[in-house]
């Protein structure tokens, strides 16, 4: 059961979602370090707002992303109507679960899974916001 197609399919997903988010942790990091060098000075509080609504930004566009990965999914194996492939991907991944959509019987583990995959990568993300914040608030020296 745990390697039937449909949990191999989600767990190739959630290795890809995971180097995604992978790569948005360090597109965060340089661009926090870019911000360091060129706007800091005297600047401090508008370098912290843009450290962090640069982010927050990142880290929103690889989540929509992350969920573009999982909709992929839900096309490539009809688990659900293609209309609303990006919805139920969507609904899925935030955990906010209407029940208004079922996957395809086969399918089914695909919800958990984006669920589960999900919970893990909005927490990494939220791991990455607050060590930007610390950081940027140590490297400024903002009291």
């Amino acid at each position: 059961m745990l390697m039937d197609g449909a949990f191999a399919a989600g767990l190739l997903v959630s290795i890809i979602t995971i180097a995604i988010q992978a790569v948005a942790t360090v597109c965060v990091i340089k661009t926090v370090r870019f911000a360091a060098r060129h706007f800091s000075g005297r600047r401090k509080i508008e370098t912290l707002v843009i450290v962090m609504a640069a982010s927050g930004t990142l880290l929103t566009i690889f989540h929509l992303l992350e969920v573009a990965v999982w909709a992929q999914l839900y096309a490539i194996t009809g688990a659900t109507d293609p209309d609303n492939i990006y919805y139920f991907a969507f609904v899925n991944f935030t955990t906010l679960g209407y029940g208004d959509l079922i996957p395809a019987r086969p399918w089914r583990i695909l919800g958990p899974m984006t669920a589960a995959n999900g919970m893990l990568l909005f927490g990494w993300s939220t791991a990455v916001l607050f060590s930007v914040l610390s950081r940027a608030i140590a490297q400024l020296r903002i009291r």
